[in-house]
């Protein structure tokens, strides 16, 4: 057992490593979806005028942001199926449970950020719209959200490259990702130097054109001069 760099078994180790690369970035683009549609019907939801239904939407919205995302892992993987549902026990593959924890996790926090873009189109647009006799759907499509969703877009890019960076959690419920195999040959081998710097580089790989990517997008809708 050396703790000197070997370059063979660096060599040997990298086709693994990607395909847990892939697991992760497939994980993670299918929890931008989720969460995408999701931060979007939650934000309407706790804008509502009646308060029966703003109230459970607000109430979900800040449990979830208040609680960690490794635990809400750990009860949609562990719990929840030992749990009767109207008779049905609730059973999902590690990978699913990571997308749907992902999705669901930072859908909230997506919503905060679509509601303050909501909030701050000017008073005026609202007005006018409803001067023009619109109706609620053509209100919200053509003149609110067009105008909201663009502002919304930094912190939504914040949270997209921030799930990306949480996803590896999805190592603590057996998803065969980046994280989890670094360890596994690590473990195997007794060789932990290679599998993590490897790691660590696939990370930056992706995360930085990530980031960079987010900021041409904000470019492009002119949220920046």
């Amino acid at each position: 057992m050396g703790t000197a760099w070997d370059w063979d078994f660096a060599q040997d180790i990298v086709p693994r490593l990607l395909e847990g690369m892939f697991i992760l970035v497939r994980a993670t683009l299918a929890g931008i979806l989720i969460a995408v549609v999701l931060g979007l019907f939650l934000a309407l939801g706790r804008r509502s005028q009646q308060r029966w239904v703003s109230y459970p939407f607000a109430w979900f919205i800040e449990f979830v942001r208040s609680t960690p995302l490794l635990i809400q892992l750990f009860f949609l993987y562990y719990a929840l199926p030992t749990m009767d549902i109207f008779g049905i026990n609730i059973v999902m593959s590690s990978e699913l449970t990571l997308i749907l924890g992902l999705g669901v996790h930072y859908g909230c926090y997506a919503s905060e950020a679509y509601r303050a873009g909501i909030n701050s189109v000017d008073r005026g647009q609202w007005e006018a719209a409803t001067s023009l006799n619109l109706k609620s759907v053509s209100k919200w499509r053509h003149v609110i959200l067009p105008q909201a969703i663009p502002r919304s877009l930094p912190p939504l890019g914040n949270y997209f490259v921030g799930m990306f960076k949480d996803a590896p959690l999805g190592s603590a419920i057996a998803v065969p990702e980046l994280l989890f195999q670094a360890r596994a040959i690590g473990s195997a081998t007794f060789r932990f130097v290679e599998p993590m710097t490897i790691a660590g580089i696939l990370f930056l790989i992706v995360s930085i054109p990530a980031a960079m990517f987010v900021r041409r997008i904000e470019r492009r809708v002119h949220y920046e001069a």
